[in-house]
C-alpha cells in the first residue's frame, strides 16, 4: 500500500465507525422505546400532551455528564440547556431564552447549575495556551483565575486547583441568575430555588456547592437588579 493510500484508508475507517455508533444508537433507541412502553405505557402519551419539569438544569455540554441519568429522572423531568463549561454568560441570548421559558412559562420550581470535576473547560482557563473563539467564551472563567490568582496558586497540584475553579465558576454562575430579573420575580412570588452543584465523574455522584447570600446581598442585589 502506497504512502498515498494510507491516509484515505485510514478515514474511511473511521468514517465506517462513525456510522456503526450511529446505526448502533438508533437500534438502542428502538430497544429503549420498546422497554420504557412495556415498563410504563402512559409515558409517551403524557409527554405527547406537554411538558412540566420541576427542574431547569444549567450544566456542561461534557458527554460524561448527562443530566437525567445523573439524577436518575424520566423524560419530560428536567429543562435542559448545556454549554462549554457551564458559563453563565449575562449577555448569552441563547442561555437567556432558556431561562425567561422555563422560569416565567413553564415555572420550574428549581434552578440548578451544575459544573464538574475534570472539565475541559476549566483546565483551558487555567492554562495559558491560546484555543482561538473559545477563548472567548471562557473569559469569565480566566477572570475568576485572576481574581482568585493567589489561592489557586496555593493549591497542591493541579487536580486540586481544577476543582476550585470549577466551584468558584458555580458560585459565580449562580450569582448572575440571581440578577436575572425573572428569576428574582419568581423567587419572590412564588420560591424559586436557585442550586450549585459539583458532579464527580471518577464516583458518580453530585454535591452542593453553598451559595447561600445574607441577608445584605440580597438587599443589595435586589437594589441593583429588580425591575418593575
Amino acid at each position: 500500500m502506497s504512502s498515498e493510500q494510507q491516509p484515505q484508508q485510514q478515514q474511511e475507517q473511521q468514517q465506517q465507525q462513525q456510522q456503526d455508533a450511529y446505526h448502533a444508537a438508533l437500534s438502542r433507541n428502538a430497544n429503549w422505546c420498546e422497554r420504557i412502553c412495556s415498563e410504563d405505557p402512559d409515558l409517551f402519551p403524557q409527554l405527547a400532551s406537554g411538558q412540566k419539569p420541576e427542574i431547569l438544569w444549567l450544566g456542561c455540554s461534557d458527554s460524561r455528564c448527562p443530566e437525567t441519568t445523573i439524577l436518575d429522572l424520566k423524560p419530560g423531568d428536567v429543562f435542559v440547556h448545556r454549554n462549554i463549561a457551564n458559563v453563565m454568560h449575562p449577555g448569552d441570548l441563547s442561555a437567556q431564552s432558556v431561562i425567561e421559558f422555563a422560569v416565567k412559562y413553564l415555572k420550574v420550581n428549581h434552578v440548578v447549575l451544575c459544573g464538574h470535576s475534570s472539565c475541559g473547560g476549566v483546565n483551558a482557563a487555567l492554562a495559558n495556551t491560546k484555543l482561538g473563539l473559545i477563548d472567548a467564551w471562557l473569559l469569565p472563567l480566566r477572570m475568576l483565575r485572576e481574581q482568585h490568582l493567589a489561592e489557586l496558586e496555593r493549591c497542591q497540584d493541579d487536580k486540586e486547583r481544577t476543582k476550585m475553579l470549577v466551584e468558584l465558576n458555580v458560585k459565580y454562575g449562580v450569582k448572575v441568575l440571581k440578577g436575572n430579573h425573572h428569576i428574582i420575580d419568581a423567587m419572590k412570588e412564588r420560591g424559586l430555588e436557585v442550586h450549585g452543584c459539583v458532579y464527580d465523574i471518577a464516583s458518580g455522584k453530585l454535591q452542593e456547592v453553598e451559595t447561600a447570600e445574607s441577608s445584605e446581598e440580597g438587599e443589595k442585589r435586589l437594589r441593583a437588579f429588580e425591575t418593575k
